[in-house]
C-alpha cells in the first residue's frame, strides 16, 4: 500500500467579532510587534482602522505595510520583508483576501531566509532549501471567502521579469492562528461575493476531482461544495446575512485544505491569464470551469454524479452538474465567454497554453493534458463552445 502523508489546518477562531480577540492571539503566539499586511484598499478600511485601535488598546505597537496588488508580485513580498527588519517588528498579521494574504505570509517566510523567494518555488524538494528557525509567526484574518489562502501552505506570485505566476511552497506558510468573523466580509460587493465564491466552489471541485486516494479531502471538499450550493447565493443575495457569509469563510478554508490532494486544468489555465491579462483569478476560474469539466468528463463523470448526489441536484448527472455550474455563472452575472472580458488581440494563446502547461496544478488534472488540450480550451473559453 503506499504511503501518504496528509496534514489537517491550523487552529481555527471561528465566530462573529472574533476580530476582537486578534490581541490575544498576539500574546498567544509570543507577537509583541506584529507587522498587518494588508492591500490599499483595505488600509483605508473601518474594519482595518478597527483592528489596529483594538491592538493599540491592548498595548501591541502593530506597523502597517500595504503596498500589495490584486496578483501580488515579487517586490510586493520584498518591499514587506524591508519594512518588516526596519520596524523591528516580530510577526505577521496577513489581513485581506488572497493577495494580503498571500504576501503576507510569503513576507513571515523570508524574514528568516538568504535565498531568493524564486528559490523556494513548490518544485520537487526545494522547500528543504529553507531556513526554518527565524520564520516569523503568522496569524491570517480572510476578509473574503475565496482563496482560502488562510489554511494554506503556498503563497502565488508572480515574478515580474518572468511574467509568470509561481507558487512557493514551505509547511510553516500555515498561520498559526486564522480568525473567521463573518463581520469582516458582510460589506464585500455583489461581484467580488460571487467571484470569490466561484473560487472556493473551484478549488473544492478539482480537488474531489483529482486522482489519488486521500479520502479526507475528499470528504472535506464534498462538504465545501454542500455549504457553497446552499449559501453562496444567499450571501450574493443578502451580504449582511452572516450565516451565509461565516458558512462562505468555512467552504473557502475547507477548499484550501482538501486540495493538497491536487488541483487542475481550471487553475492551470487561470494562472496566466490573471499574470499576464491581470484578469481576478476567482473570475477566471468561474470562466474556465465548465470548460475543464467538459474536456475531463469521459474520466470525472462517476465522480460528478457523486456530487450531483450530495448536493441534492434535480438532475443527479454530469449533464446536470454542468447546468448547475452555468446557471449559478448567470444567477452572479458571470460571462459565459472569456472573450466578454479579455480582447481577443490581448490573448497570447500559444504562449498562455505553454505556461498554462507548466503550471503546478496541471499534474493534478483527471486527464494528461498536452499543449493541444490548454489551446482547445483556451479557444473554446474564447468562443463559448462547451463541446
Amino acid at each position: 500500500m503506499e504511503k501518504i502523508n496528509w496534514n489537517y489546518p491550523t487552529s481555527m477562531w471561528v465566530g462573529e467579532n472574533r476580530i476582537k480577540d486578534l490581541s490575544i492571539a498576539c500574546k498567544n503566539l509570543n507577537i509583541k510587534k506584529p507587522l498587518l499586511v494588508t492591500d490599499k484598499g483595505l488600509a483605508q478600511s473601518t474594519i482595518v482602522k478597527d483592528a489596529l485601535s483594538n491592538l493599540k488598546s491592548n498595548n501591541l505597537s502593530t506597523e502597517i505595510f500595504y503596498d500589495v496588488i490584486g496578483n501580488p508580485t515579487g517586490k510586493n513580498v520584498s518591499d514587506g520583508v524591508k519594512h518588516y527588519k526596519e520596524k523591528n517588528c516580530d510577526g505577521v498579521i496577513a489581513f485581506g483576501g488572497g493577495s494580503g494574504l498571500d504576501v503576507g505570509k510569503a513576507i513571515a517566510f523570508m524574514t528568516g531566509q538568504t535565498l531568493s523567494l524564486w528559490d523556494f518555488e513548490d518544485v520537487g524538494d526545494n522547500w528543504t532549501k529553507a531556513d526554518p528557525n527565524n520564520i516569523a509567526p503568522i496569524i491570517a484574518v480572510p476578509t473574503t471567502a475565496g482563496t482560502g489562502s488562510e489554511t494554506g501552505r503556498a503563497s502565488v506570485i508572480l515574478n515580474e521579469e518572468l511574467g509568470v505566476k509561481k507558487i512557493i511552497f514551505h509547511p510553516k506558510f500555515l498561520p498559526s492562528i486564522v480568525i473567521l468573523d463573518p463581520v469582516l466580509t458582510k460589506d464585500l460587493p455583489k461581484k467580488m461575493t460571487a467571484a470569490t465564491g466561484m473560487d472556493a466552489l473551484a478549488h473544492n471541485l478539482e480537488a474531489f476531482c483529482a486522482p489519488g486516494y486521500h479520502p479526507m479531502a475528499d470528504g472535506i471538499a464534498l462538504e465545501g461544495m454542500k455549504l457553497i450550493s446552499k449559501w453562496l447565493p444567499e450571501a450574493y443575495k443578502n451580504g449582511s446575512n452572516l450565516e451565509a457569509r461565516m458558512n462562505m469563510l468555512t467552504a473557502a478554508s475547507m477548499g484550501s485544505t482538501a486540495f493538497q490532494k491536487g488541483l487542475g486544468a481550471i487553475h492551470s489555465l487561470s494562472h496566466p491569464v490573471n499574470a499576464l491579462n491581470n484578469l481576478h483569478h476567482g473570475l477566471s476560474n468561474a470562466i474556465f470551469m465548465p470548460y475543464v469539466l467538459t474536456f475531463n468528463r469521459d474520466v470525472i463523470e462517476s465522480k460528478v454524479v457523486k456530487i450531483s448526489e450530495y448536493l441534492e441536484l434535480k438532475d443527479k448527472s454530469f449533464d446536470g452538474f454542468l447546468k448547475w455550474i452555468l446557471d449559478l455563472r448567470e444567477e452572479f452575472e458571470i460571462p459565459h465567454k472569456l472573450s466578454s472580458v479579455i480582447n481577443e488581440k490581448d490573448l497570447q494563446i500559444d504562449r498562455l497554453s505553454e505556461m498554462a502547461l507548466d503550471d503546478p496544478s496541471t499534474s493534478g488534472n483527471p486527464k494528461k493534458l498536452k499543449i493541444e488540450d490548454m489551446k482547445m480550451m483556451y479557444q473554446h473559453s474564447m468562443s463559448g463552445n462547451l463541446f
